[in-house]
C-alpha cells in the first residue's frame, strides 16, 4: 500500500523489527503482496476509482503477531476490501504519538469504514519526510525517490548543463581550459551524473521558440534583396554668389520653373539661371520707385513669371522674349510679399493683410478678396487639387480658404475662411502641401515657435507638431519619397531632412552661415536650391535620383494662363 514513503524504507523497517527476527511464510507472503503488488497498484488513480466504486475499503491496524497470522489471508481480505497494516509500522509513520494513534484508530479503526482515496489523502498517513504535494495536472508515476537523498540544485545544474555548454561553446578557447573545467566538475560534484527524473519533458522555452521562428522567417526571406538606404550628400553640389539678396524673412525671392529655369530677385534685379547649361541672364531691373522686388513666382507653363513689387504692383513677364505683358494694380495698398499660381488664377498676399485672387486673362483681374489676417501675409500656397488655398501671416495665424466657398466679385466680408488655426506662436511663412495626400498641409513657425505642424485640411485637425529647435523658414516635400525638407535659421542655419510620418531626422545639411530664407525644388523633384542671408545660392542633391518620366497624356491643348478667348472676357 502506498503511504507516501519509499518501498525500501518500508522493507527496512519490517526486517529490522526486534519482535520478528525472521520472516515466516505468512509474513513473507503479506510483505510480498503489499510491497510488490499493492504498492504500485495503489498509486494508480484508475485503480483507486475502481476499488472505491466496488469495494468498501477498510484499513485494519493490528499488532505484529496478528498481522503475521492474517498475512496468509491478505489476498482474500484485500479482495473483500480490507487492508492489513502493522500497528508498529503505523506508529513509526506518525512518530509514535499515542494521541495521533488514537485519532487514526477513530478514523480508520477496525470497525470504521472510509473510502480508500480519503484514507490515503489523510494528513496522518503522510511521513514527515514527505510533505504534501500540490495537485498536479500531470499523471506521473507515484514511485518517488527519497527526497532527503535528492540534491535539486545539482539536478537543475545537470539538466541544464548541456544547453549551457552549447550556448557557451564559443567561450572555450583552448583544450587546457576544457580539461580544467572537467577536473573541477569531477572534484566538486563527485562525478554525480545519474539523476532520476520521473516527469514529462518540459516544454521548450518561449525564447528558443521565438528564435527558431525568426530564424525560419529570416532564412525563407534571404532571397529577397534588402532595400539599400539612399546616400545623401552632406555638402552642396554647387554654390553661386547672390549679391544684394534682401535678408527679409517675410519675402519670397526664389522659384524654380517647370522648364528648369531658376528665377531669383537680388535687390531691384531679377536673374534667370538655366539649369540645363548653367547660363545666367538678367530679366529686368526695377526702378527705385517700384523696387525692390519682394516676391517671385513662375506660372505653371514655365514661360511666364510674376513679380511682386514693393510699390504694391504685380508684373507679369514673358521670359522667352523678356517682355512685360501686364501690370496688376489696385489689389493691395502696400508691398506684395507672397505669390501663388492656380492655373490662370494668381493669388497675391500683401502687407495690408489681404489675399487677392487675380484672373490674369481678363481686364478686371480681381475676382476674390480674402480678409482674415491682421498683419502681413508672408506665406501663400495653393493645394495640388486647386481647391484650397493656405495663407500664413505675421499675426501667427494660418487660414485655409476654399475656392468653392468664394463668391465671385463679392464683398470681402462674404468670403469666409474654411479653417482658422492659431496654434503657432510666431509668424507662419513656411507652407507645403503634401504631393501624395491632397488634404495634408505642413506649416512652419518663426523664431518664437520653431515648430512644424501637420494639418488635415478636411477636418481641421492638427495631426502632429514637431519642435525643430530653430526658426523654420521654408518647407519642401519630396515628390518621390515620404520625406520633408525644412530650412532653418539661428543657430545652425541648416537644412534638415525628415522621414514622414515618424519625423525622424535623416540628414542635416550645413554650409550656410546665415539663416536659409528661401528654397526651391527642381522640376524632377531631386535637386533643391537654397538662398540665405549670407548672399549665396547653393544646390543640394538631397532627394535622390529622379524617376523615369512617364509619357504625357495627349490632351486637347492647354491654352495657358495668358491665352485669350472671347468666352473668358467679362
Amino acid at each position: 500500500l502506498s503511504l507516501s514513503l519509499s518501498r525500501d524504507r518500508f522493507t527496512q523497517k519490517r526486517i529490522s523489527s526486534s519482535r520478528s527476527p525472521s520472516l515466516g511464510i505468512s509474513e513473507a507472503l503479506a510483505h510480498t503482496l503489499i510491497c510488490e503488488l499493492l504498492y504500485p497498484l495503489a498509486g494508480s488513480n484508475v485503480f483507486l476509482s475502481i476499488l472505491q466504486g466496488f469495494l468498501p475499503s477498510v484499513v485494519l491496524l493490528v499488532p505484529l503477531r496478528f498481522s503475521v497470522i492474517l498475512g496468509a489471508f491478505c489476498p482474500l481480505l484485500f479482495f473483500l476490501g480490507f487492508v492489513v497494516v502493522d500497528q508498529e509500522v503505523m506508529e513509526q509513520i506518525v512518530g509514535g504519538s499515542s494521541e495521533k494513534m488514537s485519532v487514526i484508530s477513530n478514523v480508520v479503526g477496525p470497525m470504521g469504514r472510509r473510502p480508500l482515496e480519503d484514507v490515503l489523502a489523510s494528513k496522518f498517513l503522510r511521513h514527515p519526510t514527505f510533505p504534501a504535494r500540490p495537485p498536479s495536472r500531470q499523471s506521473a508515476d507515484r514511485f518517488i525517490p527519497d527526497r532527503s537523498a535528492m540534491d535539486f540544485d545539482f539536478a537543475n545544474y545537470m539538466l541544464t548543463e548541456t544547453k549551457k555548454e552549447k550556448e557557451n561553446a564559443a567561450a572555450v578557447v583552448s583544450p587546457s581550459r576544457e580539461a580544467y573545467r572537467k577536473l573541477l566538475v569531477e572534484t566538486l560534484l563527485h562525478n554525480r551524473t545519474r539523476i532520476l527524473a520521473f516527469k514529462a519533458k518540459p516544454p521548450a522555452p518561449v525564447d528558443s521558440l521565438l528564435q527558431e521562428i525568426r530564424s525560419d522567417h529570416t532564412s525563407s526571406h534571404q532571397a529577397r534583396p534588402a532595400k539599400q538606404r539612399r546616400y545623401i550628400p552632406q555638402s552642396a553640389e554647387r554654390t553661386l554668389d547672390a549679391p544684394e539678396l534682401v535678408d527679409d524673412y517675410y519675402l519670397n525671392l526664389l522659384d524654380w520653373g517647370s522648364r528648369n529655369v531658376l528665377a531669383i530677385a537680388l535687390g531691384n534685379t531679377v536673374y534667370l539661371w538655366d539649369a540645363a547649361d548653367g547660363s545666367t541672364s538678367e530679366l529686368v531691373t526695377m526702378s527705385d520707385d517700384g523696387g525692390p522686388v519682394t516676391s517671385v513666382s513662375w506660372a505653371p507653363d514655365g514661360q511666364h513669371v510674376a513679380l511682386g513689387l514693393n510699390s504694391s504692383d504685380v508684373q507679369l513677364w514673358d521670359t522667352s522674349s523678356s517682355r512685360l505683358l501686364r501690370t496688376l494694380r489696385g489689389a493691395h495698398r502696400s508691398r506684395v510679399g507672397s505669390l501663388s499660381w492656380n492655373n490662370h488664377i494668381l493669388s497675391t498676399g500683401g502687407m495690408d493683410g489681404t489675399v487677392v485672387n487675380n484672373d490674369v486673362r481678363v481686364r478686371s483681374h480681381v475676382v476674390h478678396t480674402y480678409r482674415g489676417h491682421q498683419q502681413e501675409v508672408c506665406g501663400l500656397k495653393w493645394s495640388g487639387s486647386g481647391q484650397q488655398l493656405a495663407s500664413g501671416g505675421n499675426d501667427n495665424v494660418l487660414h485655409i480658404w476654399d475656392l468653392s466657398m468664394a463668391s465671385s466679385h463679392g464683398a470681402p466680408s462674404q468670403n469666409q475662411w474654411l479653417h482658422r488655426f492659431e496654434d503657432h506662436m510666431a509668424a507662419v511663412k513656411a507652407l507645403a502641401w503634401c504631393p501624395f495626400q491632397s488634404n495634408l498641409l505642413a506649416s512652419g513657425g518663426g523664431g518664437s515657435d520653431r515648430c512644424i505642424k501637420f494639418w488635415n485640411t478636411h477636418t481641421g485637425a492638427c495631426l502632429n507638431s514637431v519642435d525643430t529647435g530653430s526658426q523654420v523658414c521654408a518647407l519642401l516635400w519630396n515628390k518621390n519619397e515620404r520625406e520633408l525638407l525644412s530650412s532653418h535659421g539661428f543657430t545652425q542655419n541648416q537644412l534638415t531632412l525628415w522621414k514622414y510620418p515618424s519625423m525622424v531626422k535623416m540628414a542635416e545639411l550645413t554650409g550656410h552661415t546665415s539663416r536659409v530664407l528661401f528654397m526651391a525644388q527642381s522640376p524632377d523633384g531631386c535637386t533643391v536650391a537654397s538662398a540665405a542671408g549670407d548672399e549665396t545660392l547653393r544646390f543640394w542633391n538631397v532627394f535622390g535620383t529622379p524617376e523615369e518620366p512617364k509619357p504625357a497624356k495627349k490632351t486637347g491643348g492647354n491654352p495657358g494662363p495668358f491665352a485669350s478667348s472671347h468666352s473668358h472676357i467679362r
